[in-house]
């Protein structure tokens, strides 16, 4: 697994304002712990072993749903009440990246031939968020509410999501103009 990306990194900070500024002034999100979820979502999701971090039994990096929905359920591969979480957290977590940060990579994601082709991942990665917010006891009750929360407003946040990826694509666009106003 990769290094975490530290609290006073550049691309946490570009994140951390891009994120306040789709879900507070237009989503009117104000949640701190969403907030901050998103940050650290997008920011572990820069580098790819993190979006394909988990793995069989053997493994090997489940890039399906499908698969990942087998590898979480107590009945099938989970080992424990701690793995289904985790699986399902990054259920939630996957499908949220996808669907609101790149979904013209859905198509791709989900082609006819793909496990995944017949999952809705709106509402797998509602579920799965749901699942996980279940989990109310001991360590995890404090973070049982953020589940809730994302769970509930999936849809709200993948926009959001989408509006931090205008955000970047925006200040890139104008770096850019910059540039080339430079070599002029």
């Amino acid at each position: 697994m990769p290094q975490p990306i530290s609290e006073q990194h550049p691309l946490r900070h570009l994140f951390g304002t891009l994120v306040e500024q789709a879900f507070t002034r237009v989503l009117q999100e104000y949640e701190p712990a969403v907030l901050r979820y998103m940050v650290n979502l997008l920011t572990e999701f820069t580098h790819i072993d993190n979006i394909y971090r988990i793995r069989d039994a053997r493994g090997r990096a489940l890039q399906e749903v499908a698969e990942m929905l087998a590898e979480g359920d107590m009945l099938l591969n989970a080992t424990s009440f701690a793995r289904e979480r985790e699986v399902h957290r990054h259920i939630g977590d996957f499908t949220l990246f996808w669907s609101g940060v790149y979904p013209e990579a859905m198509p791709r994601l989900r082609h006819a031939l793909s496990k995944d082709a017949l999952i809705d991942y709106v509402q797998q990665g509602k579920k799965s968020y749901y699942i996980v917010s279940t989990f109310e006891e001991g360590e995890w009750r404090h973070e049982a509410p953020l589940f809730r929360r994302l769970s509930e407003r999936f849809e709200l946040y993948m926009f959001g999501l989408n509006l931090v990826r205008q955000g970047w694509e925006r200040l890139a666009r104008e770096h850019f103009e910059r540039w080339q106003r430079g070599l002029q």
